[in-house]
Parts: structure tokens; C-alpha cells; sequence
């Protein structure tokens, strides 16, 4: 009999392979027998090497060594090799769905992800809004292996055990946590300037951190050079910030640390998704953006979800789209006050 093997694709972006961690986890739980393969672009293999003995992950770079439909073709019989039964498209771009294409014509077990693009268009236009939570991305995962036959109820903490990750695989500096010491992460950024809360009201929560809190550390991530330059000029003015990031070798070595830190604070962003992959509380700062739009972190309960409301919020799904204002006032109408209190509800007092 052959052995029943999952293939899963989902290529990008950071945040949505990163949800797909907590869907997959369980997935191969209550499935020990079944064999899974995540098929992803290289960065996401520290999400799933070592979550569990039957998964196994399977790096493609689609923009460069599979490129284009030659590409796309070699891929897929790199593919077959792997005598898959099952083939779920947890993506549904161009790419994925040629592949799949290729897998339907031979007749493999295939299913795709619905995405819910009208609700979400309904919620983020101009006039007219539907203020309606969307089906989040785990429930949209879930559904697609439930097509597959493969009904699956989320069980799932972190991707590290009871603890945390190990500390001491860090450089010096990360590897011990004072007794009595408060950790915080930041991290201030985003793909677009929609979700960035403006960096002088950031520069002040930093500020208020460092008054109120003075046994604390705060580590900063993010990267590219002109974020390391505005971490630069944070770590010279404010002694307890560490630019995280740039002094560790990546994201694995990142996770780790996220998985010791008393609260994360974080955009609509990536670093919200992973830090929410360790399993410690992240309060998020929303602007153009909603949480109704189905990309809240995972286990983090709405309330940690910083945001105000105006008539023309949310203006876009991603972030991408010009402020309609022209000011950004879904993130200036945010005091550093508030955020600060957010974030002081997690740390001791």
C-alpha cells in the first residue's frame, strides 16, 4: 500500500508561511502515519525543520533556479520523485496553481486555498464598508485539508518546547536572562508605510520603557541598513535597547530569543507572526490595515491589537494603497501612552 504523503505549497510572503506553522504542526499530530512536505522558499525552513518526525521541508527558489514555466516544469518533476498522494496549495498564485495544474492532469488528490478576496475588498473599501471578520488564514489552511480528507483541529503552542528555545546556542550577550529582568521586543517596521507607526511616537514608547521599567532590556528587530541606522541611533540614546537582529544569525536564532521575551510589540507585520509562533503575548499596532482581514498572530486574542477607528479604516488588505487623508491619522491618533500601557499589562510591575 502506498504511503499517504502530503505535499503543501506556499512560497511567500514571511507572515503567511508562518501561519501555516501552527496548521501543519497539528496536521502532523493527528496524522502520524502520514508523511507531509512543505514545499517553500528557503527562508522558511526554520519554521518547519524539527516541528515534527513526519515533516520535512523542501526549499524551491522559484525566482531564480525554477523560474518561468521551464522552471516551473522541473520543478515539478523534481516533484513526482517524491510519490506524493495528496497536494495542498495553501498559496493559489500563478505558480502554484501551473503546478497544480500539472498535478490534476495526473490525477493526484488536489486542493486549493480560498482566500475570500470579496469579503475582504468589502471590508476595505471607500464607501460602503463591511466591518466583518474574515476567516483568519489558519481556518482558511484548515479547510483545504479538510477537503483532502484530512479534517484537523488546531493543537498547537509554539514551536519550541515548555521554556523556550535554548539560549545558550545565542551569542554571549543573549544568553542569560537576569532574575527580576523584564525582556521586550520591538519591532517597528513593515513592508509599507500604511502599517509603520511613525518612529518619533515609537522613539517615545522607547523612552517611557526605559523610565518606567529601568530593569529591563529591549531588543530591537528588523533589518536592512536603514533599519540597523535608526537602531543605531536608539542603542546610543537609549542604553537598554540592543539591535537584536543584526547581531544574530538569523531567524532561527531570532525565534529563540522571541520565545524568552515578556511581550513583543510589533506592526501588522511578519515579526508579529513569528514571535507568535514561540507562544509569548504580542501587542500589534494596526493602521491601514484590520485584523477583520483574517491576519491577527496566532493565539493572540483581539484586545492586544492597537488600533483606532475612523471611517476610511481599513483602507487597504496589505497596507499597500496611499493614505486616502493624506496624514496617516490611523497611526498618528495613536498616543505612545497607550501603546506603553498595552505593553505594561505583561510586565511585572
Amino acid at each position: 500500500m502506498k504511503t499517504e504523503h502530503i505535499l503543501i505549497i506556499r512560497f511567500s510572503a514571511l507572515g503567511d508561511v508562518a501561519m501555516a506553522v501552527p496548521v501543519v504542526a497539528s496536521l502532523a499530530k493527528q496524522y502520524p502515519h502520514v508523511r507531509i512536505t512543505v514545499l517553500s522558499r528557503p527562508f522558511a525552513r526554520p519554521f518547519f525543520e524539527g516541528l515534527a518526525p513526519n515533516v520535512g521541508f523542501m526549499e524551491a527558489d522559484v525566482r531564480k533556479e525554477y523560474h518561468g514555466v521551464r522552471g516551473l516544469n522541473a520543478l515539478y518533476r523534481r516533484l513526482t520523485a517524491k510519490r506524493f498522494t495528496a497536494v495542498a496549495d495553501l498559496h493559489n498564485v500563478l505558480r502554484s496553481e501551473y503546478l497544480r495544474l500539472r498535478f490534476n492532469l495526473g490525477r493526484y488528490r488536489v486542493a486549493h486555498i480560498n482566500k475570500h478576496r470579496k469579503g475582504k475588498r468589502m471590508l476595505a473599501r471607500s464607501h460602503d464598508k463591511q466591518m466583518k471578520q474574515q476567516p483568519t488564514s489558519f481556518q482558511n489552511y484548515l479547510d483545504v485539508f479538510e477537503r483532502l480528507g484530512y479534517p484537523v483541529t488546531i493543537d498547537f503552542q509554539s514551536i519550541f518546547p515548555s521554556g523556550g528555545g535554548d539560549l545558550s546556542t545565542l551569542p554571549e550577550a543573549f544568553r542569560q536572562k537576569a532574575e527580576g529582568e523584564s525582556w521586550i521586543g520591538i519591532a517597528p517596521f513593515a513592508a509599507h508605510e500604511g502599517k509603520v507607526y511613525p518612529l518619533d511616537r515609537m522613539e517615545k514608547v522607547i523612552a517611557q520603557l526605559t523610565e518606567r521599567h529601568p530593569n529591563s532590556r529591549i531588543f530591537l528587530f528588523g533589518g536592512g541598513d536603514d533599519e540597523f541606522q535608526v537602531f543605531a541611533e536608539w542603542c546610543q540614546r537609549y542604553p537598554a535597547c540592543i539591535s537584536a537582529s543584526q547581531q544574530l544569525d538569523g531567524m532561527r536564532n531570532e525565534l529563540v530569543l522571541m520565545s524568552h521575551l515578556n511581550v513583543m510589540l510589533s506592526m501588522d507585520s511578519g515579526n508579529m507572526h513569528m514571535a507568535s509562533l514561540t507562544g509569548i503575548p504580542v501587542v500589534s499596532i494596526w493602521g491601514a490595515t484590520h485584523p477583520y482581514a483574517g491576519f491577527m498572530g496566532f493565539n493572540q486574542p483581539l484586545d492586544r491589537a492597537l488600533g483606532v477607528e475612523m471611517p476610511c479604516r481599513p483602507c487597504s488588505v496589505f497596507g499597500n494603497k496611499p493614505c486616502l487623508r493624506g496624514d496617516y491619522a490611523c497611526l498618528t491618533s495613536i498616543e505612545p501612552q497607550q501603546v506603553v500601557a498595552k505593553l505594561e499589562s505583561f510586565l511585572p510591575r
